[in-house]
């Protein structure tokens, strides 16, 4: 059973065994083999234009002696994080989410963001039941479209639309290995990676709105 640990600014979801993953986080992306997958909140200011992130957290897992581990980056406050589960006809799927909207995205444009801090939803997604590769890959296309229906859900406006999620975005999945083969809407695996991770990043993003929306919105009016 996966475990969530929380020491700021780092917090370890312990998948509780080896499993495959699949991201494309910035530490171990694509397919790989770990027990755990870590975010490392950072300050915006610490995101300089010169800083080269990827030796930089190389150097930070270091020091937890994490560099097998999946590894995201997150401006937000990692005690904002937020879990669900949701279990169909036996399979459990186990989601830790951390939802920021300040660099917020609708599909298809992009907002100019220079002069604003950046946020981004990171989504973790455990499953119990073992799958193929190929089903990994399904598995990420539901947690992916259940990430988009809940900050959609959650009402986000831009000038251009509805929000759909953030410039910096990043999921993973997670499974023992083995021999299912889908993992599409129509399937137990489906229903509950949906499920578990539309709620986590749906209360997440409910959230930021109400500590977040009106200073956003005063960002803003300042800029026009």
């Amino acid at each position: 059973m996966p475990r969530v640990t929380l020491q700021r600014p780092w917090i370890e979801f312990d998948l509780g065994q080896e499993m495959h993953v699949l991201s494309w986080a910035i530490n171990r992306p694509g397919f790989v083999t770990t027990d755990r997958i870590l975010w490392r909140e950072v300050r915006n200011a610490d995101l300089t234009p010169d800083l080269d992130v990827t030796d930089w957290l190389n150097a930070e897992l270091a020091t937890q002696k994490a560099q097998d581990a999946v590894a995201f980056l997150t401006s937000r406050d990692v005690r904002h994080h937020h879990e669900a589960q949701a279990t169909v006809d036996g399979i459990t799927a186990h989601v830790l989410a951390t939802v920021g909207l300040s660099n917020a995205e609708r599909i298809g444009s992009r907002m100019d963001y220079s002069d604003r801090h950046w946020g981004t939803i990171n989504v973790a997604v455990a499953l119990s039941e073992g799958v193929s590769q190929p089903a990994l890959i399904e598995m990420l296309s539901i947690a992916v479209q259940a990430r988009t229906v809940a900050v959609m859900d959650a009402g986000f406006d831009l000038p251009v639309g509805a929000a759909t999620g953030t410039g910096t975005d990043c999921l993973a999945v997670a499974a023992p290995p083995g021999d299912l083969a889908y993992a599409g809407l129509h399937t137990a695996v489906g229903e509950a990676v949906g499920k578990a991770t539309y709620d986590a990043v749906r209360q997440g993003a409910d959230i930021w709105k109400q500590s977040n929306l009106h200073r956003h919105r005063k960002a803003d009016h300042a800029e026009t």
